[in-house]
């Protein structure tokens, strides 16, 4: 699950727009310094592209921190593989 730690920070970093932006698995999305409904949606769309999956809406509804994102991709990646 670690694995998608790098990745997801650094489209955090793109979309917030903050290089130096530290984040862990505890991190709430709503605690980081900026952050809004829009940042949801753009960090979503580019966990899509870059993870090639796709989210329904009442999984984006339950994301509250890093580690929620980090296990439905782990998870949504186990389902692709089987």
């Amino acid at each position: 699950m670690a694995a998608a730690l790098p990745d997801i920070t650094a489209i955090l970093r793109d979309v917030l727009h903050d290089s130096a932006l530290e984040i862990a698995p505890a991190t709430r999305f709503d605690d980081v310094t900026g952050w809004d409904s829009m940042d949801l949606v753009s960090v979503v769309v580019e966990v899509e592209c870059r993870f090639d999956l796709q989210f329904e809406l009442a999984e984006i509804d339950r994301l509250a921190t890093v580690a929620d994102l980090m296990r439905m991709i782990v998870s949504k990646q186990a389902r692709a593989a089987a």
